[in-house]
Formats: structure tokens, sequence, C-alpha cells
């Protein structure tokens, strides 16, 4: 899913070089690895931020979050950047990164330092969206990654369901959210991360009330897009370390050198999509890949009504074809009204991509037809 949704329309967007794409300042790297390496003084320090911020926060409440989750390349992004259009709308910023855990502290630095003049760049996937420091972004996974050391690990259940309880992180999470909104003005928590697809019983027994959007896409095209970004990303780390530690930094598993699936709770499963990939079978790993992920997100909206009713499932397909009555769907599912002017604004730019097609040969495409068939039948494909 693109568009013409540049951040900054005042200037006209750059186009970075692979190599620039992927380059990590001396100054990021620091202070990321800094972060990374000592989580819970960086935690302490959060929790620190927050008595200094009370006042200005007590009086927050978090009325139904939104979460946008999903398999990457799934069109999670627009959904997020739409979303944010919105005036009641407090999200991550590219901004907020390295110190994710002290947003309060860094917005008033950042706010007081010398601007230079922002131009929208193309971001790192080469897929046409266009990013400035103010464009809404993932980051919060460096949260969850601190107080559940074992998230991407593909030997261990990644999943966090409503019976999981970690005190310490929910308070944390519930006074990062509401100092995020007061920085921004904001009513409303929109959040995009891609792995929250395997928490949403938990996220949904810390906030009752929330909204979860969950975008599918047809397997061929989305394990096209998907092998594409990995050997963009493959390509890239390979010249630039730096950004290798960044991904892992910022918890971005999904493609690159350090690719891991997630495991839905099948260690079996896992193992065997990442011999897929060691044994150079790339295609085979990504279609087991997806349809597991898939099997774990159709069981888990059949079992747990409550989860069904909280989440609205955004076919890849029927946005493209339709994207004012899809707009319209998401922005009552979540409960942002007025979005009438947004949807106007967004919906045309909406189109197929056209930076990329399958390359799959026959004998590909069948495999992917036959391995993901249940599972994707269960999305209406």
């Amino acid at each position: 899913m693109t568009g013409q949704l540049t951040p900054d329309q005042t200037h006209a967007p750059k186009t970075k070089t692979s190599g620039e794409a992927f380059h990590v300042s001396g100054w990021d790297n620091w202070l990321s690895g800094l972060i990374a390496r000592h989580p819970m003084q960086w935690i302490r320090l959060g929790n620190f931020e927050t008595k200094i911020a009370r006042d200005a926060i007590e009086d927050i409440k978090i009325e139904k979050p939104v979460f946008v989750a999903g398999l990457a390349r799934s069109g999670s992004t627009i959904l997020l950047e739409t979303l944010a259009r919105h005036q009641d709308a407090a999200t991550h910023r590219y901004r907020d990164y390295p110190p994710v855990f002290t947003p309060y502290f860094w917005n008033k630095f950042v706010d007081l330092a010398p601007k230079g003049k922002e131009v929208a760049v193309e971001r790192t996937h080469a897929d046409g969206i266009n990013i400035t420091p103010e464009s809404p972004e993932a980051f919060e996974e460096m949260i969850w990654m601190a107080f559940f050391r074992h998230l991407h690990d593909v030997n261990e259940s990644n999943v966090l369901d409503g019976q999981i309880s970690n005190p310490a992180f929910e308070q944390f999470y519930r006074d990062h959210i509401r100092k995020l909104i007061h920085i921004r003005g904001g009513k409303r928590y929109i959040s995009k991360a891609n792995y929250l697809v395997t928490r949403m019983e938990y996220l949904l027994s810390i906030f009752p009330d929330a909204r979860f959007v969950l975008p599918v896409r047809d397997p061929l095209w989305h394990i096209a897009s998907l092998a594409k970004q990995h050997d963009l990303f493959c390509k890239g780390e390979q010249n630039n370390p730096r950004a290798i530690a960044h991904m892992q930094r910022v918890g971005h598993y999904e493609f690159g050198l350090d690719r891991r699936p997630i495991n839905t709770g099948d260690a079996h499963a896992s193992r065997q999509i990442m011999k897929h990939w060691k044994d150079g079978e790339e295609i085979a790993g990504w279609a087991h890949y997806w349809s597991d992920l898939h099997h774990y997100i159709a069981d888990r909206l059949t079992v747990n009504k409550a989860l069904k009713d909280a989440t609205l499932v955004v076919r890849y397909e029927d946005f493209i074809a339709d994207p004012a009555n899809q707009l319209h769907r998401l922005f009552n599912h979540v409960d942002l009204p007025d979005a009438e002017p947004i949807i106007n604004e967004v919906a045309p730019t909406i189109h197929a991509p056209t930076y990329y097609r399958p390359k799959f040969n026959d004998d590909e495409i069948g495999l992917i037809r036959e391995v993901t068939a249940i599972a994707a039948r269960r999305f209406g494909y």
C-alpha cells in the first residue's frame, strides 16, 4: 500500500542512495548502544521523569488506545500515518529516537535545540513513503524488549496472552503513553508495532477498551514484498554494520541479516522456518511463516470474542480497491470522529504499488499457494 502521504508537503521529497539509506550516525549509534546495554537504568530514568512530569500528566486518562499490528509489509504504515493525521492522535515520532524511555525530557530538549530546514526523504524501505523527524513511527518495541527479554527468541514462545502479568511494565507503559499524549497535545494514543500481533490479548487485559487494527494481504503479493525488503536490507546492512545494530536495538527483526520469525507458541514451526531460510529455501520459509502467523491470528480471533469485537481486519486488496469506504470503516472502528477531511485527502492518494511485481516462477507460485491455502481462506483469499 503506497501513496503520496509525504509528511511535509511543502518540501519536495529527497531520494537517498542505498548507502545513505542505511547510514547510522555516530551519535545515534553511541546513544542507542548506551540505552540497549543498560535498559534497567533507562527504565529507572523513565520512572524519575514520570515523577517530574506528574503534575502535567496526572489528569490524563488513556481511553481507547489504538494498536496497529500484523506481519510487516501488510500496509500498516499507511494506516498509522492516516490515523496520526487526526487532531486527537498522539503517536511516537522519528524525533523520539534514541531515548524512547524518556520522551518528556527528550522532547523538551529537541524543542529547544536549533532546527534546520526539514526535507522529507524516502524511508529506508524504498517504498515511496517519505518521512521527516515529525513523521509517526513504531518505537515502543524498545520498551517491550526491556521488560520481556525473550520476545525475539525464536526458540521460545513470543506470545503474551491475557494471563500474563507484569505490574512494573504495565505501570511504566501507562505512564509512557500519558507522557506522549501530553507531549503531542492529543487525546488518543495510536501505536503501530508489528510484533503486537502476539500481544493483543495482553494489551486487552491492560486496556479493556483498546481498539486493534490488523492489516492482512494476499500471501503471493505479501511474500513478494517481504522478500524484496529482505534482499534490500541484507545488501544495505552488509556495508553498514551499524545498521544491523540499529535494527536489533529498535526491535526490527522482520528482514535483514538478523531476520527472525515470530514464535507463535510452536517452537518446531519457528525452527523449521529458520531452517528453510538457512538452507536457501527463501520462498518456502516465507510461505510457512505467513501460514503459521495467520493461523495463529485467526485462531485467537475465533476463540476470543472480546478480541474479535475489538479488532478490525483490513484486507490490503480491499483498501486499494475502495480506500474511501475502508477509511470510513477504520475511523469508525477506532472511534475517531470528524475524520471526513482526512478521508477526502488520503483516499485519492492510495494506489497499488508500482515499484515492484512478484517475480516468482510457476513452481514458487504453486508452493506459496499450497502452503498458505488454508490460512489464506480464513481471511477470504
